[in-house]
């Protein structure tokens, strides 16, 4: 069974036969090579100072393996994206005929934020029924957000709905874990000013390179984005699909990881004029994310169990079909 591969450790990787191979320069607790078959290898994430050479990147390219690359406070900083096996020409003629025309758009769009939206009001229902109190005037926010999506006309509304919703939406944080030492305050990114912040953006790179692996696997090309807009400097269709998947993903992980104290206040430190996580927070958090990403639920649509990695990839065929004109792209919502 294929894997996502992180390298938190610093080395030198390289191809073996069929194999790769880290090499620890310093030996640590022991071990100098570290050995993965390839054929178990999904992705690769790269967090420690990795060394590899063209020798190596035409290895994964012919497995179909990307490698994603963060810098050591845990931010994405850009991605290997081999020459894509699906491309379609007809595929990519419907993405672009879909972000030329205004109204298709902006119907895509609105259908991305609306999942975004539904999803945020599942995971307050879930605090809500489990007694967490002064959610309510949260959840009613962000309802009346999601009610007046039909009547907006442009996609810079759209995304600012969802800015007003999430704003509305993160307050609710402090009320579910009611921890100074967590305190959300306000949605801060690169650099993050807080432990909450830090969390969420280490959550969200992960979330977006998860999307971005599994588009490679489809015909849909990953710059050709509907909300985000497509521009000369990165992928934005990765954004887009995201967007449905981080309050169920990112943000109740988040919210668990902090509740049941697996994360604390002393795995944060400094750095940047911000708050960055730990190495061991990072390895707390990318164990519990797995974890979570081959977690099984019944998909009702489908009748049969699923894990929310495969949920990913289904969510993307379901475009594809959109694009195609063979059925309406309904977003995933979660129940829970």
């Amino acid at each position: 069974m294929k894997r996502a591969l992180y390298l938190m450790a610093s080395g030198i990787l390289h191809r073996r036969g069929n194999t790769l191979v880290l090499e620890l320069p310093e030996g640590k607790e022991g071990i100098t090579h570290k050995h993965f078959p390839i054929e178990q290898v999904q992705e690769i994430l790269v967090f420690g100072e990795v060394t590899l050479n063209k020798r190596t990147l035409e290895f994964l390219s012919s497995h179909e393996v990307l490698v994603h690359f963060f810098n050591r406070f845990g931010m994405y900083i850009g991605s290997f994206y081999p020459r894509e096996h699906y491309n379609s020409g007809y595929m990519l003629v419907k993405q672009v005929e879909h972000y030329l025309d205004q109204e298709k758009r902006l119907d895509l769009a609105r259908r991305f934020v609306e999942g975004a939206l539904q999803n945020m009001l599942q995971v307050l229902r879930y605090y809500i029924n489990r007694g967490k109190e002064g959610l309510q005037s949260v959840y009613d926010c962000v309802a009346r957000q999601a009610l007046r999506l039909n009547d907006l006309s442009k996609v810079e509304q759209l995304m600012q709905a969802e800015g007003q919703a999430r704003e509305a939406y993160y307050k609710a944080f402090d009320l579910i874990l009611n921890r100074e030492d967590f305190a959300f305050e306000e949605r801060t990114r690169r650099p993050p000013q807080n432990r909450l912040n830090a969390l969420l953006s280490f959550g969200n790179s992960l979330l977006y390179v998860l999307v971005l692996s599994e588009i490679y696997k489809t015909h849909l090309d990953p710059r050709i984005g509907f909300l985000h807009a497509s521009n000369f400097r990165r992928f934005s269709l990765n954004l887009d699909v995201a967007e449905v998947f981080r309050p169920i993903l990112v943000d109740r992980l988040v919210l668990s990881l902090v509740q049941k104290e697996q994360i604390k206040a002393q795995d944060f430190e400094p750095e940047l004029s911000g708050l960055f996580m730990k190495e061991k927070a990072k390895r707390t958090f990318i164990e519990a994310w797995e974890k979570r990403l081959s977690t099984t639920f019944l998909h009702r649509g489908l009748e049969r169990h699923v894990s929310y990695r495969r949920l990913v990839r289904l969510e993307l065929y379901k475009l594809e079909k959109h694009l195609l004109g063979e059925r309406e792209y309904v977003p995933f919502h979660s129940r829970w």
